[in-house]
């Protein structure tokens, strides 16, 4: 019976979407997931760090393969930026480097500056980040006084709206690619306004395709744990990709797929470089790659998800 509990907990596959509270790592949570579960193969889909709360993927079972397509999906913060003073960590933790105590900006300055950040921009994450340099991390050599320097990468702005003017502080939502940082956002926005600025408070609001709205604060799911009733939230692996390009497969396309073979595409239409393939049920059966010479799909993922249903109902059954 205990094997067969273990083989029902190893095909199960999915998405839980919890609202992390301030004070807990990813890592925290993931741990705490596993332990619910009482499955291995957990994995969140972008760090929050532990003074931020708000929507964190953590993607459990076989559906971890997908982890690096829905890490990369666009985020949504709402952020706390304080202005008249920047500290050496860009937030509310480190120590001041620069202060203005008569700082003199107002809503429409505030305004001009933030928008210099909007759109395809060249940003420099902080000196206290997990980023690497040759194989070592940022905030460990920042920690021990060594100079800090990080090279600058390319993200996406896609919006910025000043929700709330309260100077020193503004509320500000930012629609954003992945790896953009909001705290060297803040820094840059005072370095903009010469006054200096730091990140006080932050809340993500959306990762991917998912908002606030399908988040379950972790209390409740710990309760959940306690209750085996856990698997009610657990969304389905095709959701995590729900924007993406839908190639839905027949039985035989889907035996196909899952030993190693091409399937040639429906018609001689674009198709995007990459694609989810699904059973008309809706089940995630891989991720495909588009072959535009051969005009043929390959499969760089299989076997992600298994029926639902029928998975939970064989997992009480055995429980029971």
């Amino acid at each position: 019976m205990s094997d067969l509990r273990t083989d029902i907990r190893n095909s199960i596959s999915g998405v839980l979407v919890i609202d992390k509270p301030i004070g807990y790592t990813s890592h925290d949570i993931v741990q705490i997931v596993r332990r619910g579960t009482k499955i291995r193969r957990v994995g969140h889909t972008g760090t929050l760090d532990p003074r931020a709360s708000g929507v964190l993927v953590v993607l459990v079972g076989p559906s971890v393969r997908l982890s690096e397509y829905v890490s990369a999906s666009d985020k949504r913060y709402q952020a706390v930026i304080h202005l008249g003073a920047s500290t050496d960590t860009y937030d509310s933790e480190g120590v001041v480097t620069q202060s203005d105590d008569e700082m003199n900006v107002d809503e429409a300055t505030f305004e001009e500056a933030l928008q210099t950040f909007s759109g395809i921009i060249s940003q420099v994450p902080p000196p206290y980040s997990a980023v690497k340099v040759h194989g070592r991390k940022a905030y460990e050599m920042a920690r021990k006084g060594e100079k800090v320097e990080l090279a600058p990468r390319t993200i996406t702005v896609y919006n910025l709206e000043t929700l709330e003017w309260a100077p020193p502080e503004a509320v500000v939502d930012v629609f954003c690619s992945s790896g953009t940082y909001i705290r060297s956002l803040a820094h840059d926005v005072g370095e903009k306004l010469g006054c200096g600025a730091h990140l006080i408070g932050l809340r993500r609001t959306k990762s991917g395709q998912f908002t606030l709205r399908e988040a379950i604060p972790l209390t409740k799911l710990r309760d959940a744990f306690e209750q085996n009733t856990w698997y009610q939230y657990l969304i389905p692996a095709a959701e995590a990709l729900s924007d993406w390009h839908t190639v839905e497969l027949d039985q035989e396309k889907v035996e196909l797929i899952r030993h190693g073979h091409r399937i040639s595409a429906k018609d001689e239409s674009e198709y995007p470089a990459m694609a989810r393939g699904i059973t008309a049920q809706g089940e995630l059966v891989a991720l495909l790659e588009f072959d535009e010479a051969e005009k043929e799909f390959i499969s760089r993922t299989s076997a992600i998800s298994q029926n639902k249903n029928n998975l939970f109902s064989g997992f009480q059954q055995s429980c029971s």
